[in-house]
């Protein structure tokens, strides 16, 4: 005789109960899952496909009500247990306490004075979640056997989340539940709160993480309900939606690298304790101990008894922040906003900017960084920008011409114009560029700054509109920056100002005095994460926000803008919209026992 048809049973707003099928609810999944794998949507139809995961996810869910592992009481319940378990297993627990800081949420309190650099907190690998220690869990016979997992560590991570959350008897549970039981990354955001991110450079990121997680959760829903390998796992009986964004919010918010046992590789890693610490400004001061098998961090700062204890999270943009750690940062000293820009192929003068280009190791397409602070643009930028608008005969002078190696060396350096008047070209193309960029946005800064008065506006909105205004607030800086540089070198030009040249006796000079570009271009590893790299299916400069604007130069050398393509309606092309545990800004490490982990993105609490 045939097994009787399971079914689940689970409670409605009403009090009434909903009787859900195994084979209906495998054929909700199989649509999101097809829904979510099929091609790309056409220009201008990202938003639209948004919509249509979001509502097909959204029935799914409420199907699902109810049926969700919920934890009794708060996260503050839990703490003491935390702290407790932290201690039987080795962990350092004197000097400091969790507590709750408003609007920054938990964090920790120092419960002693604590010097600058004094070691103060350490995490025994015992203690820490890793891909390692799901490969030796009840997932490991389903990790053997699926690629998909293999490849995304951090997929991996969240699915071990989730096995350990089920089983009662986890090493782990002490501090699985003092983790959020919701959180702020836009996978929590309701769907008028997306839409006050339309128009930004961070909405395709968001769209995409959303499209991304619900076909990684439709896939292994499949994979769990199917798989033998899975029979044993206790998803099968109950495996969310919720609870899969929830994993993977923790996993995002959380994530760090550290050393495997022996320190041949890198693997990713939850660190119980240390990751309640909240971000300031600042340098990195956690590493991994491989002598003593243990994560350690020294204190950023002096710390008075009562004070909250920070680390620096690693040099994020606040996009990145919103996007995958669920917080803005206010002060944030390394804010910026990626444009990208390229020589167009079919540009008579093409193949010698490319070839100078290449010559400083700069590809012809490239995404490079607005910054929020002095100078607003990289070294890297600043030699695109001065090859973009050389003229023939420069271009020529640059290849063939006296110390043509020389001058390679002095493209990204502030001190060595190519002329007056490929400074005035440059900046006055950046001034134009930022200006434009402004114009794409629906609402105008005063406009974001009024809304941000608006005692009942939501948190997720808040975020949303202040994202949107730092954004406009670097454009407009950039494009003040560009007229001011403008003038500055008009100046010079009509003061018949002498260049200063570079000889080869002079190679001691090329080191520039802004702090952004240290050393000759060409010598130099890029120095940022989103800079420097190369875009080998475009052939266009590019507009954020949704446009694409392809030059032309004039005969006199001036870049002109000869047509502009809408490219999305309110969506900025996405550079990868793939979910991967580099995605989240995952830092590799040359040297594991020197491994830093705060670089990567993780939660501000709460």
């Amino acid at each position: 005789m045939g097994k009787k048809s399971r079914v689940k049973t689970q409670k409605s707003g009403s009090g009434a109960s909903t009787v859900v099928s195994p084979k209906e609810m495998m054929n909700l999944i199989s649509e999101l899952l097809q829904k979510c794998s099929s091609a790309a949507p056409s220009a201008g139809k990202e938003w639209e496909e948004y919509i249509q995961i979001r509502g097909m996810v959204e029935k799914i869910c409420k199907k699902q009500k109810g049926i969700s592992v919920v934890f009794e009481g708060s996260r503050e319940d839990h703490f003491a247990d935390l702290m407790s378990w932290a201690e039987e297993n080795g962990a350092s627990c004197d000097g400091f306490t969790v507590a709750n800081f408003g609007t920054e949420g938990y964090g920790l309190r120092a419960t002693m004075d604590i010097k600058a650099d004094e070691l103060f907190l350490w995490i025994p690998r015992k203690m820490l979640m890793t891909v390692e220690s799901a490969k030796n869990s009840v997932l490991g016979p389903l990790y053997s056997q699926d690629r998909i997992m293999q490849a995304m560590g951090n997929v991996t991570l969240a699915l071990h989340l989730l096995c350990e959350r089920a089983n009662a008897a986890s090493q782990w549970l002490p501090y699985i539940r003092t983790l959020p039981q919701e959180y702020d990354t836009p996978l929590y955001y309701q769907q008028d709160e997306v839409e006050l991110l339309l128009g930004t450079q961070a909405v395709q990121d968001v769209l995409s993480q959303y499209k991304n997680t619900a076909r990684q959760y439709a896939y292994f829903y499949k994979l769990v309900q199917t798989h033998p390998a899975a029979s044993k796992l206790a998803l099968k009986d109950s495996f969310t939606f919720d609870d899969y964004r929830w994993a993977v919010s923790s996993v995002m918010t959380r994530q760090n690298q550290i050393p495997t046992e022996d320190g041949s590789r890198v693997t990713l890693a939850l660190i119980p304790l240390w990751d309640m610490c909240n971000h300031t400004n600042g340098l990195i001061t956690t590493g991994y101990n491989l002598e003593d098998d243990r994560c350690e961090c020294v204190a950023l700062q002096d710390y008075k008894e009562n004070e909250q204890i920070y680390i620096f999270y690693g040099t994020r943009s606040n996009a990145e922040f919103v996007i995958h750690n669920g917080f803005f940062y206010q002060d944030n000293a390394h804010d910026r906003v990626k444009i990208k820009l390229g020589v167009s192929k079919s540009e008579r003068l093409y193949a010698m900017k490319a070839e100078v280009l290449a010559r400083a190791g700069i590809p012809a397409s490239c995404v490079f960084a607005l910054h929020c602070n002095e100078p607003p643009i990289s070294a890297q930028l600043l030699a695109f920008l001065r090859v973009f608008c050389m003229t023939e005969e420069e271009l020529k002078d640059y290849l063939l011409g006296d110390h043509a190696i020389n001058k390679i060396f002095t493209l990204g350096n502030s001190e060595f114009p190519v002329s007056w008047e490929n400074e005035i070209k440059l900046w006055t193309f950046l001034e134009t560029r930022a200006a434009l960029l402004l114009k794409t946005y629906k609402t105008s800064s005063e406009e974001d700054r009024s809304m941000l008065e608006k005692p009942d506006l939501s948190v997720h909105s808040r975020v949303a509109v202040q994202l949107r205004l730092a954004e406009k607030q670097i454009l407009e800086k950039v494009s003040s920056n560009g007229r001011a540089k403008r003038l500055h070198f008009q100046k010079k030009l009509e003061d018949g100002e002498p260049l200063l040249h570079c000889e080869e006796s002079d190679i001691a000079l090329l080191e520039n005095t802004d702090a952004d570009a240290k050393l000759p271009i060409i010598l130099r590893k890029l120095e940022e994460v989103e800079e420097g790299q190369e875009i080998p299916a475009e052939e266009h400069c590019h507009l954020l926000n949704g446009e694409e604007a392809v030059y032309r130069m004039e005969a006199n050398g001036d870049p002109v803008l000869e047509e502009t393509r809408e490219v999305s309606k309110d969506v900025h092309p996405a550079l990868d919209s793939s979910a991967s545990s580099n995605q989240n800004g995952q830092q590799e490490v040359a040297d594991p026992s020197a491994s830093r982990t705060e670089e990567n993105p993780k939660e501000r609490s709460e």
